[in-house]
């Protein structure tokens, strides 16, 4: 695509690296098959390639976008499917990012929506208030019919979210010799699945693994990235990185292990939002299970034949651009491991479904559908938002994958 930037916009790095991609695209169209969006609603500019022209148009003139363009922008998930399938290698991430930062900036959304996203950003990274402030949500949302449609969705999504599980005390000494690595400790999964952390511990520990906890000011900077709120998720991944890099001084870490693949998505790219001092800890994100997949795990019979489905999160998948270590990993433990065909996305999405909730709840039914064909007794995925979005709409119960290897390794059940 030629592009007609000036050398001034070209100053900007994220505008240099958007401008990079949008010469790269050739417009051929096959990131279409794979975009959610675009399935759903066949409209040319709710898939890649249509947004990619918004996009160009939109930062090239760094204007106000007009509430059309907010609008096809807004109902990307950012599920990256299209990087996957491009074959030019565009990398769509630098233009989505740079486009939604570009609008947060231009506040060019309706003051209730503004109003809504702000609240997510500032609220949902910090602990401390998500808790008390996720109960007053769940009782609120008795009351969702009667507000307004910008609140009554995040609302909504609150009470459906899981609660949490009581944990019991760690039982398993620490161990110090093996190989040290850093297990990010998160925002809203600590809060609604702290069980999860918990089993990671236990499952690192109980194979000789060195765990040291790292969590910045509690957010890796996900949520606020894909809000489009560049300069608060900067500041939650500067913090993490400078934690990292303070428990390193006498001893690296290995790896920098996540539970979340919405955070080792946005964590394995660091080096670019962050700079080069960043780029090591990028490089050595792992997904948790990924860290085990070449570990000989000591596995019991307890769990031989239980049939799990498997979802691949997005974030994994196209994200970190990691296959699936899930089914091999649980298949060696002994459960009966089924995957659905449809790949698409589940309609979580960081935040989307609570901002995009008619899109949402289709996907969420396709997913579950799609899931609950496979006639599983558990569902395992390693996101907490694709959790979430999941456990809602099947009958069955939703874990994460080390959940059920902490169980198959002598842990608890989950």
């Amino acid at each position: 695509m030629r592009t007609n930037f000036s050398r001034e916009q070209l100053t900007d790095p994220h505008i240099a690296a958007a401008e990079q991609q949008l010469r790269a695209c050739v417009h051929c169209g096959i990131c279409t098959a794979t975009c959610p969006t675009y399935v759903l609603l066949g409209d040319e500019l709710d898939g890649p390639r249509g947004r990619i022209q918004l996009i160009q148009d939109m930062l090239e003139k760094n204007v106000r976008p007009s509430a059309k363009v907010t609008t096809h922008i807004d109902r990307c998930l950012s599920c990256l499917a299209c990087v996957s399938t491009c074959p030019s290698g565009v990398q769509y991430p630098r233009l989505i990012d740079a486009a939604r930062a570009h609008i947060e900036r231009s506040g060019s959304r309706p003051l209730s929506q503004r109003f809504v996203r702000w609240a997510l950003g500032f609220v949902l990274p910090r602990r401390r208030l998500l808790s008390p402030l996720l109960g007053l949500g769940r009782f609120a949302a008795r009351f969702a019919a009667i507000l307004p449609k910008a609140l009554r969705s995040p609302l909504e999504v609150a009470a459906a979210v899981p609660h949490a599980k009581p944990q019991p005390v760690e039982l398993e000494a620490h161990s110090t010799v093996g190989k040290r690595v850093a297990l990010h400790q998160g925002c809203v999964q600590e809060v609604v699945a702290p069980q999860i952390t918990a089993a990671a511990r236990r499952v690192l520990v109980r194979h000789g693994f060195d765990v040291t906890l790292v969590e910045g000011m509690g957010c890796c900077g996900a949520l606020n990235h894909h809000l489009g709120q560049t300069q608060a998720a900067e500041r939650y991944a500067a913090a993490l990185v400078a934690e990292i890099k303070s428990l390193e001084h006498d001893r690296a870490f290995e790896s920098v292990v996540t539970t979340a693949s919405g955070c080792g998505a946005v964590m394995s790219d660091y080096g670019f939002q962050l700079g080069e001092h960043a780029a090591g800890i990028a490089s050595r994100t792992r997904d948790i299970v990924d860290l085990l997949r070449d570990v000989p795990l000591q596995a019991s019979t307890a769990v031989k034949g239980v049939r799990v489905a498997c979802h691949a999160p997005c974030s994994l998948t196209h994200g970190m651009k990691k296959a699936s270590a899930v089914p091999q990993v649980l298949r060696s433990l002994g459960f009966d491991v089924v995957e659905p065909r449809d790949t698409l996305c589940c309609g979580s999405a960081g935040v989307y479904n609570a901002l995009e909730p008619e899109i949402a709840a289709q996907l969420q039914a396709r997913k579950a559908a799609a899931l609950m064909t496979t006639k599983p007794q558990i569902i395992a995925t390693g996101n907490i938002g694709c959790l979430a979005q999941i456990a809602a709409a099947v009958g069955v119960p939703v874990v994460h994958p080390i959940e059920l290897i902490d169980w198959a390794t002598g842990g608890l059940s989950p």
